[in-house]
């Protein structure tokens, strides 16, 4: 029997997941836009792309690791929702948000005097090199200001809310889109093209006009007072204990993806350009099985704190099924598209060779992406953050890195690359099922 106080319906579920979903491809959309317009441009265009995917993967990696508070804010909030104790944590929003902002800072700071060996450590090098500091030096400014969007898009989902951040992401990934077009490629008589470069400020200018809006509409949408209120809250205690697991967690997620673009660069500028097409469709598709992923995150801390375990249980099997439809869809359209997807990205023959000779395992992938990532999003929403760093630990540097170099040192190329990504995705999924059966399912059923 479903609970009273918590709905967690088919509709519920819907409500929840499609504008999680839309909001969540927000930042892969900025990377791939840039991908496939850049990959396109009359001269240079695999370097060009290369730049991108390098610039990506390691921005990507700073937005991941400290864009985790987003959970823990969220998480917090859903549990006290769910415990009915909301009143009790009014001050502790604002503390999340400067916590957050102070961190980009101190990040920004520490990269950006070093972007040029940052990137020679990525084996980037002459062309490529140049670009991908040209390309960096702009679009990092943007840093801030998605940690402060993920603040307050945590904000939102902790309320149970996922529409007001779906509607800043559509408007982010539409001024994103326009912009590129524009300034990449330039308007007859009226703007210079800008290359690379242009691609940058597009995504700056996007990533400027998301955080304006998240701030206008937490103002008017919510209660929240952005008023940074002195003692701190006990439960900032637990924010920065889950923030610091879910930093070690995505530190070692981001070390497999900068691993894996550090190798492809190092075959040749065409396979580092196939790889981050592939990279960016891997992306694309996880963000949208995260939607569902979103709605379980955000159920799953309520009913624990309201201590619902047998809906926990049903949440779980439900949330899951629906991401594996998903996948099979995703997997339909991949294999559909199989081709014009390439020509997306890339007017280059060498490149989509190389990239037509891997992305079959990008689609193969998805059903474990499924259950791997729905469970992730709902630990994150029970709190058990050590769990999920421990998980990222082992399917790293057990599961990852031993497959990633052995391929190399065979020769596999970029196969091997993507070889060790489903080895890391299986590692995954199989650890999650594993706990959750272990502590949870138990509960469920007494």
């Amino acid at each position: 029997m479903l609970s009273h106080n918590i709905d967690i319906s088919f509709k519920r579920i819907q409500q929840l997941a499609v504008p999680a979903l839309i909001a969540g491809i927000a930042e892969p959309v900025l990377s791939s836009t840039d991908a496939a317009v850049v990959g396109n441009i009359a001269e240079n265009s695999v370097e060009a792309l290369a730049a991108v995917g390098i610039v990506g993967s390691f921005l990507s990696m700073l937005i991941w690791i400290l864009g985790q508070t987003r959970s823990a804010i969220s998480t917090i909030i859903s549990q006290n929702l769910g415990a009915g104790k909301l009143e009790d944590i009014k001050v502790l929003p604002a503390q999340a948000i400067y916590f957050n902002i102070i961190l980009s800072i101190i990040v920004l700071g520490s990269t950006y005097f070093f972007v040029k060996e940052i990137f020679m450590l990525l084996n980037a090098k002459g062309l490529v090199l140049s670009l991908s500091i040209d390309y960096y030096n702009i679009r990092v400014w943007g840093f801030p200001l998605t940690l402060f969007t993920f603040a307050v898009f945590g904000i939102f989902r902790g309320l149970q809310n996922t529409f007001w951040p779906m509607i800043v992401a559509i408007i982010g990934a539409s001024l994103n889109i326009g912009l590129d077009f524009m300034l990449v490629y330039g308007i007859d008589g009226i703007v210079e093209p800008m290359g690379v470069k242009g691609a940058a400020w597009a995504s700056l200018a996007a990533q400027a006009v998301m955080a304006i809006l998240a701030l206008v509409l937490l103002l008017i949408k919510t209660d929240v007072s952005l008023k940074l209120r002195l003692p701190l809250h006990p439960e900032i205690k637990r924010l920065i204990s889950m923030s610091l697991n879910l930093f070690i967690r995505s530190f070692s997620l981001n070390v497999a993806l900068v691993l894996a673009v550090r190798e492809a660069t190092a075959i040749s500028d065409e396979t580092v350009a196939a790889h981050t097409i592939a990279a960016n469709i891997w992306l694309f598709t996880a963000f949208f099985i995260d939607g569902y992923g979103a709605a379980g995150n955000l159920l799953s801390g309520r009913l624990l704190g309201a201590k619902d375990y047998p809906n926990l249980w049903l949440l779980t099997k439900r949330v899951v099924k629906y991401n594996l439809v998903v996948a099979v869809f995703l997997m339909i359209i991949c294999a559909i598209l199989y081709k014009p997807m390439g020509l997306l990205f890339s007017n280059d023959d060498a490149v989509l060779t190389v990239f037509y000779g891997v992305f079959f395992m990008v689609i193969v992938m998805q059903p474990i992406n499924a259950i791997a990532f729905t469970l992730d999003s709902i630990f994150k929403g029970l709190g058990e953050m050590g769990w999920l760093r421990n998980t990222l630990l082992v399917a790293t540097f057990i599961g990852f890195v031993p497959v990633l170099y052995i391929s190399k040192y065979t020769g596999w190329g970029i196969l091997g690359i993507w070889c060790a990504f489903i080895v890391w995705m299986l590692f995954r999924a199989g650890m999650l099922i594993y706990f959750y059966k272990k502590k949870y399912y138990p509960l469920a059923i007494k």
